[in-house]
């Protein structure tokens, strides 16, 4: 597997402070969103382990960066 640059530039491997606080406001203030989202945590946490969340929180993140990277070389 080809090394990844976690120190900065766009990668959605470097979370900075500022996505943080937009993600919490997404799950937390935003009320469509908001509940889509704790629900879908709620089902997760009852049905996976801690290392099964883990590891389902980095395949996402691999998911994320190849759909940007798709949808970028695509357009």
């Amino acid at each position: 597997m080809k090394p990844i640059e976690i120190l900065g530039g766009e990668s959605v491997y470097c979370i900075n402070e500022k996505q943080l606080e937009k993600a919490f406001e997404l799950a937390n203030d935003n009320s469509e969103s908001a509940t889509r989202i704790n629900a879908a945590l709620e089902k997760l946490e009852g049905e996976l382990d801690r290392n099964e969340r883990a590891a389902l929180a980095f395949v996402m993140i691999v998911r994320l960066l190849k759909s940007t990277t798709d949808s970028t070389s695509s357009a």
